[in-house]
């Protein structure tokens, strides 16, 4: 058992040297009367862990509904984080309603058989046809997950909260210069949609060209190249006949810009150090790998598997189709984010993407580490747009929207913690907005100290952040307009300029309507800022 300031944890210990297989772990949570929960229901063991934060009492769940990792419960006295660390070559834990006030732990068996799902997707989608009757296979001695509860009655806690980095083994990486933190311009949110130009778009050397040049000209590290480059989604050792890959990465070398390449997990890790020595050979820097979509001991230990081969040959990792970060980050840091989070993209055929998930997700989801919700969207809209009806608003898979302010995608820059963090939208539209792109691209991606100002869990948050002597301020709220005076002692001695990215006097009418604000600030200033309904603010802090 460990204890902090701001939870506890519990492991247990194996100090037997046989091989063994663990049936199940059990672990039961009672709590009082009317206690609610935000609570990611699950309807499988096999999902990409992508849900919304079902917000109602404990007592009203049915027998049998279960979640994923991390769960909040609000007891009415404080609230409680539970979620797991050290999770290493074990099956990720979810909780199952059992009683009328009870939870208990579950686990995704282990795995014999898995087929393609041939109705849907086979190149990624499986069926389990065989499970044994144990969770795990256990060779000597170990030790098992954490299980972490952060709590407090302070909403605050669980933003600023690092027990799962505090519990997590130590980096295996002694020389971690080149894992590189920064932001990417990402291709498939928008689908590749790009005009004004003189060639066809889409996944071809023009297209990633451009995309290229984009990134280069705003000081963007990056430049992902997602799906559709390699010969087929299974044939991931050839590029497509399209697209000369080598050659962009040169091309984009000789700009500035690095190239992350996706590909299915499934293909990859049949033969993980092959293909991973291959891109490295181009001069790739990083994978982007996906559609995982389970828990069980077997990807879990995959997860550990790709990430140290990828260190061998200096290469980043993205999870995506992917569980929480649950401690493998930090033992392997070039491991630099992680899906598990309904994010920006579900805007391409959903309106689950509002601005109280937007604010839920730093209090719950954030808590077990970075999330890679892909922010940036410039197509934005409010809450009268989507309640008017399907005469205003419908998902566009290529051209998506995004519900709340611009202001509200901006101040995601500042909210999520993402140490490689996704710019969605098209390059054509981030050219119309200029004024837009240099704001976010001065916002870095890592940070060495954070105060979380105000906060309330689903309704909204403000936080500062510090990189060297910069400070920087993001606040989001849900669908109610809010007016906040900030209080900036924590900037210490000294004077700073500030210019603020804020919603614009309009932006309840028109959600892309922002205004760019220049001024000076102290420690001593009482900072008033208004956010608009799915509204949102930032600041750059500069110390003269």
């Amino acid at each position: 058992f460990r204890a902090f300031n701001d939870g506890i944890a519990y492991q247990f210990i194996d100090n037997s040297s046989k091989t063994k297989t663990v049936v199940n772990e059990q672990m039961t949570l009672t709590f009082p009367d009317q206690t609610s929960s935000f609570f990611p229901q699950e309807e499988s063991f096999y999902s990409h862990n992508e849900r919304e934060y079902i917000h109602k009492d404990v007592s009203d769940f049915a027998t049998g509904d279960f979640c994923s990792l991390p769960v909040m419960f609000d007891t009415k006295v404080a609230k409680v984080l539970f979620t797991e660390s050290a999770l290493l070559d074990f099956p990720g834990m979810f909780l199952e309603k059992s009683d009328t006030t009870t939870m208990n732990a579950t686990f995704p068996k282990y795995v014999l058989e898995a087929v393609p799902n041939e109705a849907s997707n086979p190149d990624r989608n499986q069926i389990i046809t065989k499970e044994a009757d144990y969770i795990a296979k256990v060779n000597g001695k170990r030790s098992y997950p954490w299980r972490v509860f952060i709590i407090s009655d302070d909403d605050r806690t669980f933003v600023e909260s690092n027990l799962v980095t505090q519990l997590s083994p130590e980096s295996k990486i002694s020389d971690a210069d080149w894992i590189k933190p920064g932001q990417v311009a990402w291709d498939w949110y928008n689908g590749n949609n790009i005009y004004g130009v003189d060639f066809e778009a889409g996944v071809n050397d023009n297209t990633y060209k451009y995309f290229i040049d984009f990134a280069s000209e705003n000081g963007i590290e990056y430049v992902i190249l997602d799906e559709g480059w390699t010969k087929s989604t299974t044939e991931i050792l050839e590029d497509n006949e399209n697209i000369d890959v080598p050659g962009l990465i040169e091309y984009a070398k000789s700009k500035n810009v690095e190239i992350i390449l996706w590909v299915l997990w499934k293909p990859l890790y049949e033969n993980p150090e092959k293909i991973l020595q291959l891109y490295a050979s181009w001069g790739a820097v990083g994978i982007k790998t996906d559609f995982m979509q389970r828990s069980d001991q077997y990807v879990v230990e995959s997860y550990e598997k790709i990430a140290e081969i990828a260190a061998k040959y200096k290469l980043l990792v993205d999870y995506h189709g992917a569980f929480k970060p649950a401690g493998v980050e930090r033992m392997w840091p070039n491991i630099i984010n992680y899906e598990g989070v309904k994010g920006n993209e579900n805007n391409k055929w959903s309106s689950a993407i509002t601005p109280e998930h937007n604010v839920t997700l730093p209090f719950v989801r954030m808590a077990a580490g970075p999330l890679d919700f892909t922010p940036g969207a410039m197509i934005n809209m409010n809450k009268v747009d989507y309640e008017t009806g399907a005469a205003n608003y419908a998902p566009l898979f290529t051209r998506p929207m995004a519900f709340g302010t611009r202001a509200h995608q901006v101040a995601m820059y500042v909210v999520f913690e993402a140490p490689v963090q996704m710019l969605c939208e098209s390059p054509t539209i981030y050219y119309k907005e200029q004024e837009t792109v240099d704001f976010i691209t001065q916002i870095p991606t890592i940070w060495d100290e954070t105060v979380v100002l105000e906060g309330a869990v689903s309704d909204y948050i403000i936080i500062a952040r510090r990189n060297g002597d910069t400070w920087y301020l993001g606040a989001m709220t849900d669908w109610t307009a809010r007016d906040f005076e900030l209080d900036l002692s924590f900037l210490g001695a000294g004077e700073y300029k500030m210019q603020s990215f804020e919603d614009g006097i309009n932006a309840a009418r028109n959600a892309q309507d922002y205004k760019i604000v220049s001024g000076a600030v102290n420690q001593n200033t009482k900072l008033k800022i208004h956010l608009s309904s799915g509204g949102g603010y930032s600041a750059i802090l500069t110390k003269k």
